[in-house]
């Protein structure tokens, strides 16, 4: 393994604001945080979105500065790229954003009923040859009701068109409260539209930087699960 990686790894293992969970704490359903992330971690009463696969966090990081009134918690498997957003959290002195190293597949442990607001899924795996393992399958959608508060909202951010228009057939089959969608977020002006998504929506990961240059499309839908 590369240093630059050790180095990181180990530096991450110093911050109060990177959790790690352990296999144990998993398997035995004995998470520590589970139901105290806003007291233990945040310290406030605000309200907990999560990114799932942060990446190097950058949409934790930036909606952390446009939203001090909330708290923002990236979640990754990659620790090297955590260490990203977990080290600009440091050098910008924030409270409200905080990262959580594990694989997405056991999210529903880390989380009590009622416990996270809304979800952000930027630039997802597709899974092309694995529907059920798209972040927006049912069978993960299951497991977000288990944590989302009553009205909890998802969004995708995505340059996949196999991923959005699998996301939208799932919207309809399983009738989701479809929010607003757009097949070209930056070429069409997205109607309804509240200010603060708006605003979220500026922000651009690396991936959205590199798929953007391409030429790609950005997809985006937002949307409630009943």
């Amino acid at each position: 393994m590369p240093k630059k990686k050790l180095i990181r790894f180990e530096d991450i293992k110093t911050m109060d604001w990177v959790v790690e969970p352990t296999m144990e704490e998993i398997k035995n359903k004995q998470f520590p945080l589970k139901g105290k992330w806003a007291k233990e971690i945040f310290k406030n009463d605000s309200p907990i979105v999560l990114e799932l696969g942060c990446g190097k966090g950058e949409y934790a990081v930036g909606m952390g500065r446009k939203f001090p009134d909330k708290n923002f918690l990236g979640v990754d498997i990659k620790g090297a790229r955590i260490w990203y957003g977990a080290n600009t959290v440091r050098e910008e002195k924030m409270s409200n954003v905080a990262f959580l190293r594990t694989r997405i597949d056991f999210i529903e442990s880390f989380f009590a009923p009622n416990e996270i607001s809304e979800i952000w899924l930027t630039f997802s795996d597709p899974q092309p040859r694995k529907p059920r393992k798209r972040l927006t399958s049912k069978l993960f959608i299951d497991r977000y009701r288990k944590f989302l508060k009553p009205g909890g909202i998802v969004h995708l951010k995505t340059d996949s068109s196999w991923l959005f228009a699998s996301t939208l057939e799932q919207i309809d089959e399983h009738q989701y409260e479809l929010i607003s969608k757009s097949w070209d977020l930056y070429g069409e002006l997205v109607e309804n539209l509240d200010v603060d998504t708006r605003e979220i929506l500026e922000i651009k990961t690396h991936y959205e930087q590199i798929f953007s240059e391409k030429g790609h499309d950005i997809k985006y839908v937002k949307f409630r699960i009943n």
